[in-house]
Order: structure tokens, then sequence, then C-alpha cells
């Protein structure tokens, strides 16, 4: 129990901190020593034990991760939080999957914090957005391939499709789609579309963690391909030809098992 002169003379500050795709290797040095600065810890349901091992002891730590389906907090539930643990702990570091500003409302919490008086501060992580394609050795841009790539969520906050799917599958541009896994046969539906079909998708789920598991196709295969080998949520989508070093990958490698 801390006692109350000691919240008395603690600064209310609010630190987001990206921790990294979930691989506990690539939370950032600055990220950890945040951690062992706090006062009080909130983290997403995506941050690995591994990664909350670094909160000192003693230091109370809150679980306040929404997943789909399974929100345990609302963001304005969240918000009051940070604001509320401010000023009775001092220190509250923020603790979300990735990084704070990629899909992460960080600068939600951010304003709501610093319209409270609150001083802030953003340690930025290791977006999944290009870790998880690096797992399999895809590249999001490639010379004379993919010259920019699109990061795109699956879903707007009302549950339909993104708008900016339908023109990202105008691109020529690597495509990472987040939050998308429950709409990805219409999201195909949409490349296919646009001329894109047999265009090369690849699915990872649990991406740079152990149980790591990925299907690779095209966009008018990938949908089943995802229900046949019962890929769920979290997930990333990446469409592109950059998609085909993950492909040539894998060929490399049966041909020296053949070999051996």
């Amino acid at each position: 129990m801390i006692e109350t002169i000691s919240i008395l003379e603690k600064e209310p500050r609010l630190t987001l901190v990206g921790a990294g795709p979930g691989d506990p290797e690539l939370i950032t040095v600055k990220a950890i020593n945040a951690l062992k600065k706090a006062d009080v810890v909130l983290y997403d349901a995506l941050v690995s034990a591994e990664i909350l091992e670094w909160i000192p002891k003693g230091i109370p730590a809150f679980s306040v991760g929404k997943r789909a389906g399974e929100h345990s907090y609302k963001q304005e539930e969240i918000n009051d939080l940070i604001v509320d643990f401010a000023y009775r702990y001092g220190h509250v570091v923020r603790l979300k999957g990735g990084d704070p500003f990629v899909f992460g409302r960080g600068s939600e919490e951010i304003e709501y914090a610093e319209a409270h008086g609150i001083h802030t501060e953003i340690v930025p992580g290791i977006s999944s957005a290009i870790a998880v394609p690096a797992s399999l050795k895809i590249p999001v841009t490639a010379r004379g391939i993919s010259e920019s790539f699109w990061v795109v969520t699956g879903t707007t906050k009302a549950g339909a499709i993104s708008g900016d799917i339908a023109l990202a599958a105008q691109s020529t541009a690597t495509i990472v789609i987040l939050m998308g896994l429950s709409k990805v046969e219409a999201i195909m539906e949409t490349f296919a579309a646009h001329g894109k079909s047999d265009t090369p998708v690849a699915i990872v789920q649990n991406g740079s963690l152990p149980n790591q598991k990925s299907v690779i196709g095209t966009a008018s295969s990938i949908a089943s391909l995802a229900a046949a080998n019962e890929i769920s949520a979290p997930a990333i989508i990446i469409v592109g030809e950059v998609v085909r070093y993950a492909q040539a990958l894998e060929k490399v490698v049966l041909a020296a098992k053949s070999m051996a």
C-alpha cells in the first residue's frame, strides 16, 4: 500500500510505451527504462508475460486490454483510469502492443491526459505492420517491386470494411491490413474486383511469437486457406508481390530438405 504522502509528492504524468509486436526481445531499451520508472502500469492484452516481468515488484499493474469481441474496458474508461491513476500514483506507464500511434489510440489518450493537466511522453515501439511481415522474410518495400506500403485497418469503429481498402486495392503498393481477419473474404473480394485475384497474400497469426502460424495464397484463395488452417486473431494480412519472397524462401527450404 502506497502512503498518501508519497502519492501527493509525485508529479502526475503519463508515458505511452510501445511494447513491440509480441516477441519480448523486440521491446526497446527506452521502453524498459520507462517501465522501471513507473508508479503504476496499464497494459494491453497483447503484451506478453515476459515483457510484464520488467515491471518492478510492488508496482501495481492492471490489464485494460481490448480484443475484438472481448472488450474489457471501453476507451473512455481507460482514459479516465489514466487521469485517476496519474493523480493517485504519479507516473502512469500505458503499455501498448506494437507502436502506440499505429492504430493504438495513443493520440486519444495523450489528448485526454493533457486536457487534465498531465504531462505526457511517448516511447515508440516496433510496429507489427513491419515486424510481422519480416518474420516471414517479406519486405514491405522492394526495389522494382513495391515502392511504398500502406497500413490499413480492416474494419472501422462501426464494424464496416474500411473505405481505404478499395483505394489500396488499386495501388501497386504493399498492403498491410491490421484487424481484418473477420472480414478477410469481403476484403479479398474487393481486391479481386480490381483485378488482383492472383496477387499473393499472406496471413500471419501471433506474429513474432513462438506460436506464430501463417498461410500463403492469393487474393482468391487465402480466405479458404485461412479457414482450413484455423487461422485466428490476432492476425495480420499482407497483400502484394513482395509476398513472393516468402514463397521463394519456402521453395528453397523444401529443395534443401529433399537433397539432404
